[in-house]
């Protein structure tokens, strides 16, 4: 749970470092020399992805995990007591059962990620060479902030305020409707 505990800034300075093309263990590890992991666009994305699929896994893991602990024994048992094999328990027994929890689980982490600024923007110094590592919000903030273009940059979280909007409006029928099934 220590990862979900990490402050953004800590947690990306951390992932620098391990990534650094001078210093860093992975690229010791892997051989890769001085490789730099975020000059590269799909690299970095993929360095910001692995930071904050590290963050987040503590809350998706807890959450499977207490939903996992809900099921009731019997039935378990009873799948197996009828010759079904652990796939089989798996894909007919606890996914069905923790398809609600997976799906709030999803939407919660795509909101959850939707705000992501302190990685990209660290990891990236402010979005990447030529801005090739911008998102929504950190465009938002170089448009409003380095540009003075605070018009532009309002826009742009309105329209991220209606993405999210229309997600959590979905997320709140997915709880209402979990809801009315137990």
């Amino acid at each position: 749970l220590g990862a979900w505990a990490t402050p953004a800034v800590t947690g990306s300075t951390v992932w620098l470092f391990l990534f650094d093309p001078d210093f860093g263990p992975v690229n010791r590890m892997l051989g890769l020399g001085d490789h730099s992991w975020t000059y590269g666009r799909i690299s970095a994305f993929f360095l910001v992805l692995l930071e904050v699929v590290w963050c987040s896994f503590p809350f998706v893991m807890v959450t499977v995990y207490a939903g996992i602990r809900a099921v009731p024994t019997e039935v378990l048992e009873a799948a197996s007591l009828d010759g079904a094999s652990q796939w089989r328990i798996w894909r007919s027994v606890l996914a069905p059962m923790l398809r609600p929890i997976l799906v709030v689980v999803t939407i919660q982490s795509v909101i959850w990620d939707f705000k992501v600024f302190t990685q990209i923007y660290v990891m990236t110094n402010g979005g990447g060479i030529a801005g090739q590592n911008l998102v929504l919000n950190v465009y938002a903030y170089q448009q409003a902030f380095a540009s003075s273009q605070y018009g532009l940059g309002s826009a742009i979280g309105v329209v991220m305020l209606l993405i999210l909007l229309a997600v959590t409006l979905v997320y709140l029928r997915l709880l209402r409707r979990q809801g009315e099934e137990l």
